[in-house]
């Protein structure tokens, strides 16, 4: 059977899950403050890129992401930042949905899974 690994592990839940050479992120979002989605979705795909960096991968290794937009009118603006981060070639499995979020400043948040490096 394979090992569990779970990173900043709270009650709640683990910012980044291991298992099977799999790594799973918990839902990334900006910090509080930014406003516009082109910033809010540059702050959270770095969170995106520390965590994976911290279990051993990165944003080629990604294998699905589901992306949450408060308001899908921004979803231009989140793919242009989206379009720039991912590199050519390594686009993952995507979803993106129009949902309300935890805060109401809040304009995207996004779960990651990613091969282990």
């Amino acid at each position: 059977m394979s090992e569990i690994t779970r990173i900043e592990t709270s009650q709640r839940m683990s910012r980044i899950v291991l298992h099977a050479g799999t790594v799973y992120l918990c839902g990334q979002v900006a910090d509080a403050g930014l406003s516009g989605i082109t910033a809010q979705t540059e702050n959270m795909l770095a969170k995106v890129d520390n965590l994976l960096a911290q279990a051993g991968s990165d944003n080629r290794r990604m294998l699905s992401a589901t992306i949450y937009l408060r308001d899908m009118v921004d979803f231009a603006g989140m793919n242009e930042v989206w379009d720039s981060w991912v590199p050519q070639g390594y686009a993952p499995a995507r979803a993106c949905v129009e949902s309300r979020l935890a805060r109401p400043d809040l304009l995207v948040e996004i779960t990651v899974v990613a091969a282990a490096g």
